[in-house]
């Protein structure tokens, strides 16, 4: 039986934020990944045009099997 203890998985997703969105709806639109879909950050660039690249990770959960 193998055991993966203390390996951590996870999934990434990409959002990108346009240039004009404000930083208080980029806040919201975050959290809202944050809360309802159990992501976080993982990294944020900021371009010089002003457009926002994030990276948000989650952690994957293996179900183990029991019997």
């Amino acid at each position: 039986m193998r055991h993966n203890a203390g390996v951590v998985e996870y999934e990434y997703r990409q959002v990108f934020v346009p240039r004009g969105v404000s930083r208080p709806a980029t806040v919201r639109l975050l959290t809202d990944h944050a809360e309802y879909g159990h992501w976080e950050l993982a990294r944020l660039r900021l371009y010089p045009d002003g457009t926002r690249k994030v990276w948000l990770r989650r952690r994957i959960i293996r179900a183990v099997r029991t019997l």
